[in-house]
């Protein structure tokens, strides 16, 4: 029987229950409803799709979304989803450049900053392939495995040479990725929504131009992106979409995942083609991830945006651009407080394990893919590693929760930072073989440096603007 997961009723509101305790309403009264007519809690871990549930238990459970939707939250004064509202909370927020015009690629054929974007997409790319085969699996098994292959810490891709038959049949790499993603096995880079959503992304600039709108994502999506490519928020949006809601409320009717890490993944085009203008970079965020997400689900996405925006100048450090990815996140919000606190830890631990194992102490109620504890601990990594970018890559897939997502966030970074693509090792970026895979438009077996090249068409120009 074919059962969509992420979409049906009775799988949401377990999911909605925690957002709502999440989000500081009392979800209590309901919860007990649900409990009572049988109904299932949300795991915080990966786990098995439940069983299609009763026809009075669906209908409830649209009924309970319902309700759990008009509770009223005490942090929404502080967390605002609203451009003008998160820009009046944020005292630094960085000051935009005036002008939309883009470089001309031709008058700049080797220009250093297309070898900036072609080490970011590497490095997109480098960590995402490294957190792959250990997506879904718990902290102490990814340790586990990468001991026993003699790969802890982590400094290559994983392997199954060496790990005892016993340890893989307890904690087995992802099903998905193990065929393609172990070093024995990497052919090129791999399909992954981790890509995906950048070559989408480059599509949006190249048909609308920076200002697109929420629609133009949304008539974009529908064109070229297979529906069975979504998950989590982008699938329940997708769904709403075709059901005839519009954005923004594509983002909220019945989607408990709106704070999740999906947007923050869309970020990186929206920072790397505007380098300097982290609010430019920013803004371009909001208006993408709120097709999708709400509240600190968006913050995560623009943070990123900012942070690689401030990255790409080529001019500065991995600390100063997470300082500046943080002016555009409300500073009282959970996304803020979180990433303030995982900065502390990586500055203050020389040991990363025990960054991480605070981390995950306090974030130990949250689902593995929500923004909030995957977006600390990209920034742990990154600031522990001082943007190395073989240390940020591996603290931040070897922190466990959203591997491959994490991996590759970090990765961009880290690859701008890098600055050129032979400065990245080539134990990471050989196996790519300049080939990545995907089922977006006519990318198939695109080159990163045909992508760097992309990208750079839709930059906009450093340094005074017209």
């Amino acid at each position: 029987m074919l059962r969509l997961t992420w979409v049906q009723p009775e799988d949401l509101v377990g999911h909605e229950l925690r957002q709502a305790a999440e989000d500081g309403r009392d979800p209590s009264a309901i919860a007990s409803r649900w409990k009572a007519a049988g109904g299932r809690k949300a795991p915080v871990t990966a786990g098995a799709s439940p069983e299609p549930a009763s026809r009075s238990l669906r209908l409830l459970a649209v009924d309970l979304l319902d309700e759990l939707a008009a509770l009223p939250s005490p942090l929404a004064d502080l967390e605002p989803t609203d451009l003008d509202q998160i820009k009046s909370l944020c005292p630094d927020w960085p000051q935009q450049k005036a002008g939309h015009g883009h470089t001309d690629v031709a008058a700049h054929p080797a220009t250093p900053a297309r070898a900036r974007l072609e080490a970011a997409w590497l490095g997109r790319a480098a960590g995402c392939l490294l957190g792959k085969p250990v997506e879904k699996l718990p902290l102490e098994a990814i340790r586990q495995l990468a001991k026993s292959a003699g790969n802890w810490p982590l400094t290559r891709y994983f392997t199954a040479r060496g790990v005892p038959a016993a340890l893989l049949a307890a904690h087995p790499w992802n099903r998905r990725s193990a065929a393609t993603s172990l070093a024995e096995n990497i052919d090129g880079m791999p399909e992954d929504d981790d890509l995906n959503y950048p070559l989408l992304n480059l599509l949006l600039l190249r048909r609308h131009g920076p200002r697109f709108t929420t629609r133009d994502v949304a008539a974009l999506w529908l064109d070229e992106l297979p529906a069975g490519r979504t998950f989590t928020a982008e699938r329940v949006a997708y769904r709403n979409l075709l059901t005839g809601l519009e954005p923004p409320h594509t983002a909220r009717h019945h989607n408990p995942f709106r704070e999740w890490i999906g947007a923050l993944i869309r970020a990186d085009v929206h920072g790397w083609t505007n380098p300097g203008d982290p609010a430019a970079a920013a803004e371009q965020a909001h208006r993408d991830a709120t097709l999708t997400h709400t509240a600190n689900g968006v913050y995560a996405a623009m943070f990123i945006a900012a942070t690689i925006a401030r990255a790409a100048t080529g001019t500065t450090d991995v600390h100063t651009a997470l300082r500046t990815g943080l002016t555009v996140v409300p500073p009282d919000s959970r996304l803020a407080r979180a990433v303030q606190h995982a900065l502390e830890l990586a500055r203050g631990h020389q040991d990363f394990d025990t960054v991480v194992d605070e981390l995950h102490a306090t974030h130990a109620h949250t689902h593995w893919v929500h923004a909030i504890p995957n977006t600390a601990l990209i920034a742990a990594a990154l600031t522990h590693a001082d943007g190395d970018f073989t240390g940020s890559i591996c603290r931040a897939v070897s922190g466990g929760w959203d591997t491959d997502s994490n991996g590759a966030t970090a990765g961009s970074v880290a690859g701008l930072l890098a600055g050129t693509p032979s400065a990245l090792p080539e134990r990471w970026t050989s196996p790519l073989k300049n080939r990545l895979s995907t089922t977006v438009g006519d990318f198939n077996g695109v080159g990163f440096d045909t992508l760097a090249h992309l990208t750079r068409t839709l930059t906009r120009p450093e340094g005074p603007r017209p």
